[in-house]
């Protein structure tokens, strides 16, 4: 065996190893783990252990392949119950609000760092895209408004690709590469953003179709074929000049919200290859920096990132949310929690690998901003939100059903959690008026399976099978999210269980 290759299987394990336990301790202390993960990969090289790493080109290649999985995820783990009445907000801010962003930042760095103008919108571009896995991780775990939230999810898987073609665009002219005037530039930009969202819609609902008439030889199929559907409108779009990273998140955006078989574990599946691809990243990342070089940018980091957070970023949020009815406090929210993580930092080996004069000043730069903003943005979020009274009490959630096909019984399998806050709770089984041809047979309670009849009772925590026809699948969904949701009345109360409207 090659000992190069076991040493690197070792390193590798034992990184995620620790990353592991990193994220257990940040979740604690309260400090995003991507902190943690920089400063292993910063201890790691040449000013800790002595790994020297210096290869830019395989680090942005990586770093395009992990925000690919990481933009699969978003999609697949956001509901569009939750963001269809956050849409043209969320797509104004990737929009408008970047394009306000870039112009107030490099405004900043012209008249106080004495930039030209090519190489501050360069700067300014580098650093106005919000990271995707870090807005999903720290606002998911937060009560706040529904709409709001989906606001800020939206932005952030949909900012990456303007801001992507932006930077290749000031970095060819900043190394004369440039042939284009700048409105055929701006015309083409609008072109490769249209026509990636087309094929990463139409991707994402032709593999749906295939993956509900599919029967897989094995379960764990399901997830790599969801995620494959996802890399392949990357890839199609990339390879038709378009944007891969609008493809690739509107493809599990259509994924993820499709009643594909063994949904839950298709999520399960893409949530973890997302953490690792950003444990990679960032240890990659932290690797590639030099300490030494971190002194002198701290203060030209400080003044841009203080520009971001208390110019550029309110300016953004208030115009391009202005015709939104969007209330005050929640714009507020929303500028505060433009966090920045990998993203920032990827976009910054571009400018490197294209040979741009002062490159390594931007990523240095970058770096130390994203560093000092994450801690001082990621820990206050839950005081802003207490501050601004936009923390929303706990509501009865929707229950999550994951299927399964039964191809020859042309039948499908259900598989239901009640979770703690559902009116499920209490309700017999006949209550729950499912069709004819869809019953409870199982019920999982304390660990204890039994086969219920007509006097069994749901209770929170409860896992149940459920067996339906296929063409009653649908039906049995909505009845039971509409029970969740409004309790035994849920058709007195006008509850029909479809997608919840609520902010």
């Amino acid at each position: 065996m090659n000992t190069t290759v076991t040493v690197a299987l070792a390193v590798g394990a034992l990184v995620v190893l620790v990353a592991a336990v990193a994220l257990r301790l940040a979740d604690r202390i309260g400090l995003p783990s991507l902190l943690l993960y920089l400063a292993f990969g910063v201890a790691l090289g040449e000013s800790g252990l002595g790994v020297e790493f210096e290869d830019v080109g395989l680090t942005q290649t990586l770093g395009v392949a992990a925000l690919v999985v990481i933009l699969a995820e978003g999609g697949l783990t956001t509901r569009w119950a939750d963001v269809r009445r956050a849409v043209w907000p969320g797509i104004t801010l990737s929009t408008v609000g970047v394009v306000v962003s870039v112009v107030v930042v490099a405004a900043v760095g012209v008249w106080l760092l004495d930039f030209s103008w090519a190489f501050a919108l360069l700067v300014g571009a580098v650093v106005t895209s919000t990271d995707a896995a870090a807005v999903f991780s720290s606002l998911r775990r937060l009560p706040l408004p529904r709409r709001m939230v989906a606001s800020l999810e939206l932005e952030s898987g949909l900012n990456d690709a303007p801001v992507i073609l932006l930077v290749l665009a000031l970095s060819e002219r900043l190394t004369g590469h440039a042939t284009h005037a700048w409105y055929l530039v701006l015309a083409e930009v609008v072109g490769e953003l249209a026509g990636g969202s087309l094929i990463g819609i139409g991707i994402g609902f032709g593999g749906a179709w295939l993956l509900r008439r599919l029967a897989l030889p094995l379960v764990g199929f399901y997830p790599l074929v969801t995620l494959a559907l996802c890399v392949l409108a990357f890839a199609t779009a990339d390879l038709a000049h378009t944007s891969g990273f609008v493809a690739v998140y509107l493809c599990g955006l259509v994924l993820g919200n499709a009643a594909l078989p063994h949904r839950a574990g298709t999520i399960g599946f893409a949530e973890g290859l997302a953490s690792l691809a950003q444990i990679g990243l960032f240890v990659l990342l932290g690797l590639l920096v030099s300490p030494d070089r971190l002194v002198d940018a701290l203060g030209p980091a400080l003044l841009i990132g203080g520009a971001l957070l208390l110019l550029a970023r309110p300016l953004s949020v208030l115009l391009s949310l202005a015709w939104f009815r969007v209330p005050f406090t929640q714009q507020v929210f929303i500028a505060w929690a433009g966090l920045r993580g990998a993203v920032p930092i990827v976009l910054a080996t571009f400018p490197i690998a294209m040979d741009v004069p002062g490159a390594t000043q931007v990523f240095d730069t970058v770096f130390v901003l994203v560093v000092v903003f994450t801690v001082v943005q990621g820990w206050s979020l839950p005081a802003m939100a207490r501050l601004l009274r936009i923390a929303t009490p706990m509501t009865p959630r929707d229950i999550d059903v994951e299927s399964a096909p039964l191809d020859e019984l042309g039948a499908e399998l259900m598989q239901l959690r009640v979770p703690d806050t559902s009116r499920l709770h209490g309700v017999y089984l006949p209550e729950l008026r499912l069709p004819e041809d869809a019953a409870v047979v199982l019920v999982v309670r304390d660990g204890r399976p039994f086969v219920p009849d007509r006097e069994t009772r749901l209770m929170r925590g409860d896992q149940a099978l459920l067996v339906s026809a296929r063409g009653s699948r649908a039906e049995a969904e909505r009845r039971l999210r509409a029970v969740s949701r409004a309790g035994r009345l849920a058709t007195w109360r006008g509850e029909s269980g479809s997608p919840s409207q609520t902010d």
